[in-house]
């Protein structure tokens, strides 16, 4: 038991990169964990740490040890899973990283923290990439194909991208019938709150077709501001359809060159492979895909055949908002 207290500490002392910090995870003192820390290294006759006043790294030794380390306390994790009462009522804390659509998700995370209100959500909604297993996430809910071989992952539903303004706007500006009559209109385009990067508008380019820049009335970091604005009456903006499908319900917003969009994504769930299924993650990532309003995995939808994508050219930064 004294062997598996020291694993513990070690990879949670890895996780956090600071004895400090793993201390106040594990409710001990910074010097018990170095000492914990230190027990180890004696006994497994290498150093696991390269320590710094500024920093702590692993060595590579630490590296494939903290591997094996994971599984064992993983595997020791679902053994006490098998024999408690876990899998009959899921609890406990699951740690969540998000996209900024909150839209979307808000209703089927309410949804399921009604149901099961013995798990405890730790969400992170940021726009970044972040690491799944260095950072510690249960689960991340992200766009687009899994990159790591490490983590698994379900596909929640496919969504496409979707030029929009209100009625209002278009009787008083005209409505644009191909990509190049976007140069003469106000646009409402979002940047990447994580890369400071505008989101290119998937407008195909024919061949032949003159060079022209898409204007920039107004930047925002959020796509429901952006909505509020096309709303408004503002200008024409790019979003995805789950979000502006009851606005063009109510007729608040049409869309715009559909025959001109380009674009299919999905939205996915992924997790570390090493870790056991826990009941409160099963659960989760069956309410979340059975809730999400998104279009089931394969279904078809509006997509006109691929042909060069129009990047977004940004404008001059005294024109944000």
């Amino acid at each position: 038991m004294d062997a598996l207290s020291g694993i513990a500490v070690f990879v949670q002392a890895a996780d956090a990169r600071s004895y400090s910090a793993a201390g106040r995870v594990l409710g001990v003192s910074a010097s018990a964990v170095g000492k914990s820390i230190c027990r180890l290294e004696t006994r497994l006759g290498v150093r696991l740490f390269h320590r710094s006043t500024r920093s702590m790294t692993l060595t590579a030794e630490g590296a494939l040890f903290l591997e094996r380390c994971r599984r064992i306390l993983c595997e020791v994790e679902a053994a006490e899973l098998e024999l408690s009462e876990t899998w009959q009522s899921p609890r406990g804390r699951l740690r969540v990283s998000l996209p900024q659509v909150d839209a979307l998700v808000m209703p089927a995370l309410t949804a399921f923290m009604q149901r099961y209100p013995a798990i405890t959500l730790d969400l992170d909604f940021s726009d970044r990439l972040v690491d799944v297993i260095e950072e510690g996430f249960d689960v991340v809910m992200r766009t687009g194909e899994a990159a790591d071989s490490r983590l698994v992952s379900r596909v929640l539903g496919s969504f496409a991208l979707q030029l929009v303004a209100a009625p209002s706007y278009l009787a008083a500006r005209g409505t644009p019938q191909q990509p190049a009559n976007l140069a003469t209109h106000a646009c409402l385009q979002h940047r990447f709150p994580s890369s400071g990067k505008l989101e290119p508008w998937p407008l195909r380019a024919d061949a032949g077709a003159a060079a022209w820049s898409l204007p920039t009335s107004m930047v925002c970091t959020t796509t429901s501001a952006l909505m509020e604005a096309a709303i408004a009456g503002l200008g024409i903006t790019c979003l995805p359809d789950f979000m502006v499908r009851a606005a063009i319900a109510r007729g608040q917003l049409v869309t715009v060159l559909d025959a001109q969009v380009v674009h299919e994504g999905s939205f996915r769930l992924l997790w570390s492979s090493s870790k056991q299924l826990a009941p409160r993650l099963r659960v989760f990532i069956d309410c979340m895909a059975a809730s999400l309003p998104l279009r089931a995995p394969g279904t078809p939808g509006h997509t006109p055949a691929p042909l060069a994508i129009l990047p977004a050219a940004p404008s001059p930064p005294d024109r944000a908002a």
